[in-house]
This record gives structure tokens, sequence and C-alpha cells, in this order.
């Protein structure tokens, strides 16, 4: 189904362009925080960075080519399509309707946290340490109501730049 051929060595030869968009996330994320509001992290703010951001690194060829050190494999490209798949999947959730803005945000970070280990085929190791640093600072916010949500955004903020200056 995903093509994986068993013995075969992966090479993880986008982890520089993957490094430059953790970095620019975590400015908009930081970004989207100061300028909060009622929405705690700013839904406008972060929406248009995240969609122009995405197409000025993820789908720059020149941005990918001046980064990349070789392309990926038929499996790679699969299971980057299905992190993303697994992300808008998982976005979904019943807080909308009640504009509880703490879990929505809780539930997106989460989401992404989450959507970064199938990537571990495409980047490497980092991509499950950022998950789970990234989860286990989701869970915490879950469980301790008491610390705001801009403190856990910009603690997820923090950890995304730290990964992202790694895979640079």
């Amino acid at each position: 189904m995903l093509g994986y051929e068993k013995n075969e060595k992966l090479e993880f030869n986008y982890k520089r362009a993957c490094g430059l968009w953790l970095i620019v996330v975590a400015v908009i994320i930081s970004v989207a925080t100061l300028t909060g509001g009622k929405q705690i992290i700013n839904m406008p703010v972060f929406s248009i960075g995240y969609v122009i951001s995405f197409f000025s690194i993820n789908m720059n060829k020149k941005v990918l080519n001046r980064l990349s050190s070789g392309s990926s494999n038929e499996f790679q490209n699969k299971v980057a399509s299905y992190a993303i798949i697994l992300l808008f999947i998982l976005l979904g959730g019943p807080f909308f309707a009640t504009e509880n803005w703490r879990l929505i945000w809780l539930g997106a970070l989460m989401a992404t946290a989450l959507h970064f280990f199938p990537y571990y085929f495409v980047h490497g190791k980092s991509m499950i340490y950022l998950g789970l640093i990234c989860a286990i600072n989701i869970f915490v916010g879950y469980f301790f109501t008491n610390i705001p949500l801009e403190v856990i955004a910009y603690i997820d903020s923090a950890i995304k730049f730290v990964f992202g200056i790694y895979l640079l």
C-alpha cells in the first residue's frame, strides 16, 4: 500500500526544509498568540500566516531544491501525504460549536503533535522526539487548566523553533 521495501535505507533529504517550516510556524504561533484576543491564539493571523508560509516553503520548488540534499522516495511521499490527512482528520472536534477556544487550540496543537510521528519515515528520529515533547506540553495544558493557554502556546512555539534550528 505505501510501497516500503523491506531493508530499504531511508534518506532524510528534506530535513532542512522541515526545519525552516518549523521555525516559521513557531513564529506564526507566537505572533498569533501575542495578538490573540477572544480566540486566545488569533485564528486569522494563524491561518493567513500558515497558508502563506506553506506555499512559500513547502510548495516552492526553489526553496525545496536549495534546502534538500536529494529527493524523497515514493514511500516517504505517501507517508507525508497520509500524515497531512491525519492532521486534518484530528483537527475536527466538538469544541467549535461551543467556542471553547482553549480546547479548540489544545486539540489543534495535539493533532499537530500526533501528526509528527509518521514523519519519522520522512525526516528521521527527531520527529518522534518533537511529537512526544509537544504532546507532553499539550497534556499539561489539558490537565492543569490554571496554566494559561498562552503559556502552552509559547512553549509549543519554542519547542518547534528549537527543533527547526536543529533540522536546519
